[in-house]
């Protein structure tokens, strides 16, 4: 079977529920964004060495998948117990770290540095479906998964060059607190 159907070749694409959208839809748009994050996610997980963290990248990208589906019509997929497992992670990871008082640069070890990319493509996945949800109605849940998501995404960074002995490099600007 070819990978080629040449039905997208009108500017339109199938989706998970069956609906036919076309290709700039706003729709789209947040689940090519939420697509390319869990790409992103994919390289990361190809450099990290640690295992805990390779298992919530994947969990989170069968996450992305189910937000993906639901913004192309499938119905309410994504479990809400998603949201407060990311808190979960959080506050176990904030435990171990010194306190923040500074903005941070993003980088660092590889994995931390694909950390903080995979958070900027988060929140423009999440301003995508904002911007989407002005002309469609999306449930709220997704909205604070994806912003749960990067702020796991950008703890994470921090706690991949804390484990490394590699100390986040401050912002030169005026303190935070």
């Amino acid at each position: 079977m070819a990978i080629y159907t040449k039905k997208g070749d009108s500017g339109r694409t199938d989706t998970f529920s069956g609906k036919v959208m076309d290709k700039d839809d706003f729709l789209i748009e947040a689940c090519g964004t939420v697509d390319e994050l869990n790409a992103v996610l994919g390289l990361l997980s190809s450099f990290s060495q640690d295992a805990k963290l390779n298992s919530q990248i994947e969990d989170i990208q069968q996450d992305l998948f189910l937000i993906g589906a639901e913004l192309t019509g499938s119905k309410s997929i994504l479990p809400s117990t998603e949201v407060s497992k990311l808190e979960l992670w959080i506050d176990e990871i904030e435990s171990d770290l010194p306190p923040l008082h500074n903005f941070i640069l993003p980088g660092g070890r590889k994995t931390a540095s694909l950390l903080h990319l995979s958070r900027t493509i988060c929140r423009r996945a999440e301003r995508r479906v904002v911007s989407a949800s002005k002309n469609k109605k999306i449930g709220n849940h997704l909205l604070i998964y994806l912003n749960r998501l990067s702020d796991f995404l950008f703890v994470a960074g921090r706690m991949m060059n804390y484990k490394k002995k590699v100390e986040d490099k401050q912002w030169k600007g005026k303190k935070l607190l």
